[in-house]
């Protein structure tokens, strides 16, 4: 009989804790007395309240790109937190987009996808709708860069001075078809195009690696982007500008090729610059496209006027020098533009590293030093960091990895932390560095204010953003980055 009285309370607190689990969801205990808990309320997920929206990311990857529901609300409140201050009557450069190389590479892993994968992805990285990151500007190859499948040119025609032979060809198979895509998403997407290499038979060493630009050919090759900008004109994409080449000082990629500061001033002075007048070509000419550590090499070609004249500003990468440079250049030619191209974020990095090196250097700094883009190196690429050519970069990371599914890297939130909200004709305004917080702050189009702060210090800090008299406190993670809109 005990035993019986025994089993039954025992069946009776199991169905007890049954009951409860059903209607808590949770039937936890008592470690003490091993009695049923009651576990906390759920949080409340109302929106609240806020004067000033707030997306972050942290480095732990705790927070991705998330918009924070808490109350951020002007006031005239004093503490002794450090202030960065919003100035919109002092304004500086109109901004034209953010974005990604969208490489041969990118484009066939793209392309590659599901047609709902794909458009489901594209309408992500390119729309304008709430769950999406805007992208507003690209970077493509003239021919193939070393994040192709493999080395072409438009013309590999030996010696086929006429261009008789020019082709988009191996574009028109994956970049082509995905750049009309992304055409119908955003009309206004703004496209730089650069060249790792004209066509070899051009070339001193008949090779696709290193190698100058024969002279006897300048104009041949001028008429070659000419035709490049008419090809892609037929299938509906509008090249906003070119550089000369990509990394001309740098002749071991695979295609690349050397090109002088003097030898690129001749070209652009005498071929380049007025073959584009002739034509009526109206595509912006941008010099240099390498590293912050050599301003001289715009300098030379913009203090010279007969080339200057044809050129519409210079373009920087940062794996040398500072970015400052960008500044260097700009005070000397105010009148000409400068814009950031390239950087990459490794296969080898560290997201948090990463996250804080990028918004510091290139998002943050490339804008404080006058720049109207900011561009990430590489759009997609597959689990192995392909394709690309032989000898070309195998440890360069995409916005996001397609494989099996789609995983979104480091470069997709360092983007998107300013292509969603900083929209082109954006004007950078002006905004003083307190302490750790690196920041930069625009103007949009549409009247709001977007500013955005990463936290470059050890130690999570408070602060606080003051605009017209007013302000609000907030906070951020060490190496986190806050986007703020209002």
């Amino acid at each position: 009989m005990k035993t019986f009285l025994n089993t039954g309370k025992t069946i009776l607190a199991i169905a007890a804790c049954s009951l409860l689990f059903l209607q808590l969801s949770n039937c936890k205990k008592n470690p003490v007395n091993n009695t049923p808990v009651t576990p906390p309320p759920p949080e409340d997920t109302t929106p609240v309240h806020s004067d000033v929206g707030f997306w972050m990311t942290t480095g732990d990857q705790n927070v991705l790109f998330t918009k924070q529901n808490i109350a951020l609300n002007w006031t005239s409140q004093n503490n002794s937190y450090g202030t960065i201050t919003v100035d919109p009557t002092q304004s500086f450069q109109s901004v034209d987009g953010f974005g990604f190389a969208l490489t041969g590479g990118s484009a066939d892993v793209i392309n590659s996808m599901t047609s709902s994968a794909k458009t489901s992805l594209l309408q992500e990285l390119f729309g304008t709708d709430s769950a999406d990151i805007g992208i507003s500007y690209l970077r493509i190859s003239i021919g193939a860069s070393d994040l192709s499948a493999s080395v072409f040119s438009y013309d590999d025609i030996p010696g086929d001075t006429a261009l008789i032979n020019f082709s988009l060809g191996v574009d028109t198979v994956n970049l082509v078809p995905v750049l009309k895509q992304i055409l119908t998403i955003n009309p206004a997407i703004k496209i730089l195009g650069s060249p790792w290499s004209p066509p070899v038979w051009m070339k001193t060493n008949d090779n696709s690696i290193g190698g100058s630009l024969l002279p006897e050919y300048y104009q041949v090759y001028a008429e070659y982007f000419v035709k490049y900008i008419h090809a892609m004109k037929t299938n509906g994409i509008t090249i906003d500008a070119i550089t000369i080449q990509n990394e001309p000082l740098y002749g071991g990629n695979n295609p690349s090729m050397l090109m002088s500061s003097a030898e690129e001033g001749d070209f652009i002075k005498n071929n380049l610059g007025p073959t584009f007048h002739s034509a009526g070509i109206t595509t912006k000419i941008i010099l240099y496209d390498h590293n912050c550590d050599r301003p001289d090499y715009p300098l030379d070609i913009l203090n010279d006027p007969d080339a200057a004249q044809y050129v519409d500003g210079s373009a920087f990468h940062l794996y040398g020098g500072e970015i400052s440079a960008l500044t260097t250049v700009h005070n000397q030619h105010p009148g000409k533009n400068v814009y950031f191209t390239e950087l990459y974020t490794s296969s080898t990095g560290d997201f948090g590293t990463d996250l804080k090196w990028h918004l510091r250097g290139v998002m943050i700094g490339s804008m404080r030093n006058w720049s109207k883009n900011a561009l990430e190196w590489n759009l997609a690429n597959n689990p192995y960091f392909g394709p690309h050519t032989v000898g070309g970069c195998t440890t360069c990371k995409g916005a996001v990895t397609i494989g099996s599914g789609v995983t979104r890297n480091v470069g997709y939130y360092i983007v998107a932390h300013l292509s969603k909200f900083v929209r082109p004709g954006s004007i950078r305004i002006q905004t003083n560095i307190s302490g750790d917080l690196q920041n930069v702050a625009f103007l949009t189009p549409t009247g709001r204010t977007v500013l955005i702060v990463e936290n470059d210090g050890t130690a999570f800090q408070n602060f606080n953003i003051s605009y017209e008299g007013k302000s609000v406190t907030t906070s951020l993670d060490a190496g986190a980055v806050g986007t703020y809109v209002w």
